[in-house]
């Protein structure tokens, strides 16, 4: 079957995608009407096939992307040349639940992880070492280093230290910020074993921050203040590092209801083919895992910005509702609190592929979610407490929206990108395809190509598919970034470092 080259996303648009490069005067068929291309136009970018004035509303996804900036005429190309934002300030919203239910069937499927001792489970069994404060990022490293040579990995997945910046210097939520994302590091249960690693007079203070983490597994999760050992501190980390190693080396995958599992909603690097295949994608999968009983987060907040309704009238109480309108004013604020405009999201790389506004990134962005009705609303360093559907409160820069992902809970990030990234957060974070030619050129990036959806395949036949893919992760099966050492961490930062 001969494959389309462009694509008509909803009977409302006032737009196609072009699904290759098309040439100026190249002829498209478009309900009826045959259009003339007036530009060469690059493959994910937009073309219109009516005519609008200056100021009219332009439609993608059934909705609107921006505003004309002058008068254009069908088959001119629609870029963030001519097209502008609609997007400014906070609004006020009215809740008007859709009501919406999935009606896709049990199928009691199953992955293989671990169970931990608080009835939890982890996708990983891994040896972590985080420091409170980012002076003893050195000896965390060293540790990790010696650890792993000297068991050679036997029994456990990796030993990982987690480097970040902070833990002192900070202030306010800040410092929280720090101290929340770092406790739930410790907790989360793709660690068999973790080491805390503190200086010792740094604002994070040590014995405060292991309060944080409550009624803890003291077995398996210890402290070092390496100021108060008395000569070799890599020694002495070492002799807690080999406790620790000694427990977690027991522990076995066992077969866990695919409900237990929880996934984070990510892209980066987005471009035209975004909202038509990985998104979409992904958004199935996502609904698949809540009718299972499962759990999937959606973030980065500034990339709801223009599709922030859809959500609102999905949750399912108007509590809820009230939770997601104060995230997005919240976030539209610190925008405007630092004299930043609201919608200049997208970056060089999302307008080169096809995306010119932040409505035409939210509208693309928002489809990873699906259709489940939201079931929770969380602020930045909270741990998952419902399962469904959930909306976490994060920025939309890859390292700090993945880890914030990674950090409420989620065993695993799915990552889609158009342009390509080798980013891992300390989850096993997968990268799907938006197009064939980065699946092609990216092998060593790319975990799943939804470029196929442009190729001849289906979203029934690709659905099944990606399941399976994830599920594979899920039970041990390696992501790209963990066979590439690709795994770091990144908090947010918006105040004063003293």
């Amino acid at each position: 079957m001969e494959q389309a080259t462009y694509l008509k996303i909803n009977p409302a648009d006032s737009v196609v995608v072009c699904l290759q490069p098309k040439k100026k005067g190249e002829i498209i068929e478009v309900d009826g009407l045959s259009i003339a291309l007036n530009q060469d136009t690059p493959a994910g970018h937009k073309v219109l096939i009516k005519d609008v004035k200056e100021g009219e509303d332009i439609i993608k996804y059934g909705y609107p992307i921006g505003h004309a900036r002058q008068d254009l005429k069908a088959g001119d190309w629609v870029n963030e040349n001519n097209l502008k934002t609609n997007l400014s300030g906070t609004l006020e919203y009215t809740y008007q639940p859709v009501g919406e239910e999935l009606s896709i069937a049990k199928e009691n499927r199953t992955f293989k992880a671990y169970k931990r001792k608080n009835g939890d489970v982890g996708v990983r069994n891994e040896i972590w070492i985080v420091p409170t404060v980012g002076c003893v990022n050195g000896i965390a490293e060293k540790l990790a280093e010696n650890l792993r040579k000297e068991t050679g990995l036997k029994g456990i997945d990796s030993v990982y230290a987690w480097h970040h910046n902070f833990g002192c210097s900070q202030l306010s939520e800040d410092h929280e910020n720090t101290r929340k994302v770092l406790r739930d590091i410790c907790l989360h249960p793709n660690a068999g074993a973790v080491l805390v690693l503190s200086l010792g007079c740094e604002n994070n203070q040590p014995e405060d921050f292991m309060a944080m983490l409550g009624d803890y597994d003291k077995d398996r999760i210890k402290l070092l203040v390496t100021q108060r050992v008395e000569g070799d501190e890599v020694e002495a980390g070492m002799k807690i590092l080999r406790e620790l190693y000694d427990i977690a080396k027991n522990d076995k995958r066992e077969d866990v209801p695919v409900s237990q599992l929880r996934v984070g909603l990510k892209c980066g690097g987005s471009d035209g083919f975004s909202g038509i295949t990985a998104n979409p994608l992904v958004g199935e999968f996502s609904d698949w895992l809540v009718a299972q009983g499962g759990t999937s987060v959606l973030t980065e907040v500034p990339e709801m910005f223009g599709a922030e309704t859809i959500l609102m009238n999905r949750c399912r109480t108007e509590e809820l509702f009230d939770q997601t309108v104060s995230m997005i004013n919240n976030f539209k604020n610190y925008f405007l609190s630092h004299g930043e405009p609201v919608g200049e999201n997208p970056s060089p790389g999302n307008k080169a592929g096809g995306i010119s506004t932040l409505e035409d990134k939210a509208l693309g962005c928002t489809q990873k979610c699906g259709k489940a009705p939201v079931s929770g609303v969380m602020e930045y360093g909270d741990r998952l407490e419902n399962k469904g559907l959930n909306l976490l409160s994060a920025p939309g820069n890859d390292l700090v929206a993945a880890t914030a992902l990674a950090s409420c809970g989620c065993h695993i990030v799915l990552f889609t990108t158009g342009r390509g990234t080798p980013f891992g957060t300390f989850v096993p974070t997968m990268k799907i395809a938006t197009n064939p030619t980065l699946a092609k050129n990216k092998p060593n990036w790319v975990d799943f190509s939804a470029g196929q959806l442009v190729e001849g395949r289906t979203m029934k036949e690709l659905v099944p598919e990606f399941i399976d893919k994830v599920l594979a992760v899920a039970s041990g099966e390696r992501a790209r970034n963990e066979e590439n050492g690709y795994r770091e961490i990144s908090i947010f930062k918006n105040g004063v470092t003293l």
